[in-house]
Order: C-alpha cells, then structure tokens, then sequence
C-alpha cells in the first residue's frame, strides 16, 4: 500500500506516522518549518499511549511521490477547491481520497437514496469546484475523534481519541475502505468502516456547530462555554436545531443534547480550531459547519433562527480575519 498524506499537519502526520510505522510506504506533503523539521528528523509522536518517532518521506511536490493507493487529505475544508493541482500528480485509477473533515462533505448527497440524492450543497462546494478537484467517486469519508497538536516543527502530541471512522458514501463495506482500515490498526489506531457514516457526521457536528463559532466569537475553551449559563442555554438551542435538520434530510443523530455537550465539556480547557485559527489569524472554517447546515435549513424548510444569527455574526467576523481587521489577542 501507497499512501500520501496531503497537509501533514498535526492531525495528517500524526496519521502518516502510524501508518508508516505499519509497514505502509508513506509520503508526508508539507510545507515550511514543519517540513523541514520531518525531512530531517521524522517525526517525533508525543503521546499519553507511548511516544515514537516515524521516519516517512516528506517533501512539498507531489510530482516526487507520484500515484499512490489513497490520499489522505489533512487540508482544512476551506482549501479543498484549490487542491486540485496538488491532488492530480497522485492520482491513478482507482486511487481513493480519505478525506478528514469536520462538518458536511461535500459528497454528503452522493449516492444517498432519496429526495435530495445528487444535491450539491452550494456552501460547500461553490459551481462544483471541490468536486472537480476531488472527484465524487474517489471520495471515502472520514470522521476523525483523535485531537493533536503540532507542539514544535516536525513535533506531534496526541492530547487523546485514536479513532478515525470511516465510510462510503454508499454505504458499503468496500475493499478500498476494508484495507486502509486493517492498515490503520496495524498502526495502532481505531478505523472503523462504517455503514452508515453520516451518523458519525452529525454527532460531531452537533458539538462542532455550537462550539466553534461560540469559542471564536466569545475566545473562550470549550469548559468556559459549558459553565457559562446563558452559553450553555445557546449551545443547546443551536444544538436542537441542528437535530431538527438532520432529521430532515434522513438522519436521526442517535445521542441526546446533554450528552453530546457532557462529551464536549470533558475536553476541558480546549480551545477549538476556529478559535486556534482565529488567534493565528486564519480564515475561519465555518462554511462546512454553519453555513452548510443553513443552506440545508432552507432545502428542507427548517426553522432555524439561532444558527442563522450565530453564521451572520461569524461571517462578518471571518470577513474581518480576512481583510486583517482583527487584532491579536
């Protein structure tokens, strides 16, 4: 098995390292310090389950490592419309891309039977762009329950979560899926096949579409939120209204609101990744979060006028990151 990780940040070296670790020829692309750093000394894993370092190649030109059996994608969603220049050079026929998102995938219709099957969520893929870079039928979707942090260049630790579920859009238990599961295993993590994955989107994205925005907006972590009366209250509204839309294009998250925000509060002093971004001045990955989930409000006549004034306030606030309007904390 060949695998390229595309983005080898926190979460796709952390990746790339066990996998390699496995026996898997792997590719890390990279860019920067971070790059630097594997190129010469791997990568180091700091991890409450043992620490190690792997040594895969790592390089920033994907004509050097060619085509390759998967592509795990480690890019935020926000660059997935512009990768396809660096997705091509690894592609051969049957090569499937993992992609490890938060929030809605762009595939999210593809090959889901019913009213909305074929839909393309505007907000997601904007005049089909993510689609033409990573091609529907090449898309294995993967939600990740591991959190990492790049702690130094070349530097990865795992704060806790070993689990990558994934699944085809289809539904089924496919050879492609069968495979990189046994090889994420070997590697020492959790890779289940899920057949029906959209379960796990939903789940996730209950706690991601409350706690992002409001960790950016209010700069707080997720316990602050959690202890905060009233932002509690706007957590589980958010929340409710998220089921609601779910539940209208055909799923039916199978886990209560005071559960998801118990799951949420035990992270502790966690800031998000849109607070993280905020603080480094990134542009805010909240299309495939909010966004999304409005534009699915609207296809499916949902009533959802807490997430409406929550994604006004983030956009202006991601318009602002943007245009450098923002200043340090």
């Amino acid at each position: 098995m060949k695998v390229a990780v595309l983005g080898a940040g926190a979460i796709g070296a952390y990746v790339g390292a066990a996998l390699q670790r496995a026996g898997v020829e792997v590719h890390l692309i990279a860019r920067g310090t971070h790059l630097d750093a594997m190129r010469e000394s791997g990568v180091r894993v700091l991890s409450p389950r043992g620490d190690f370092t792997s040594h895969p190649h790592a390089t920033d030109d994907p004509y050097e490592v060619g085509p390759v059996d998967y592509v795990f994608l480690g890019l935020k969603a926000n660059a997935y419309a512009a990768a396809g220049p660096m997705i091509r050079p690894l592609l051969h026929e049957a090569t499937g891309i993992v992609a490890a998102q938060n929030g809605i995938p762009w595939w999210y219709f593809h090959r889901l039977p019913g009213p909305y099957e074929g839909y393309r969520i505007e907000s997601v893929d904007p005049e089909g762009s993510v689609t033409a870079a990573l091609p529907l039928e090449r898309a294995i979707g993967c939600v990740v329950y591991a959190a990492t942090e790049i702690e130094e260049p070349g530097v990865v630790r795992h704060l806790e979560g070993t689990r990558f579920s994934i699944g085809e859009p289809g539904g089924s238990a496919s050879a492609r899926c069968t495979a990189f599961s046994e090889a994420m295993v070997e590697g020492g993590l959790k890779c289940p096949v899920e057949p029906d994955l959209r379960q796990d989107i939903w789940i996730k994205l209950m706690g991601n579409i409350a706690f992002n925005p409001i960790s950016a907006l209010a700069r707080a972590t997720m316990a602050g939120i959690c202890r905060h009366r009233r932002a509690r209250e706007l957590v589980v509204a958010m929340m409710r209204e998220t089921v609601e839309v779910a539940r209208r294009v055909g799923c039916d998250p199978k886990i209560s609101i005071e559960r998801r925000i118990a799951g949420a509060e035990k992270a502790g002093e966690h800031k998000t990744s849109t607070l993280q971004d905020l603080e480094k001045g990134k542009p805010l990955e909240l299309d495939v979060l909010l966004a999304a989930v409005v534009e699915l409000a609207d296809l499916t006549g949902t009533d959802v006028p807490t997430l409406r004034s929550i994604h006004a306030v983030t956009d202006l606030l991601d318009e602002q990151v943007r245009h450098n309007l923002v200043p340090s904390p």
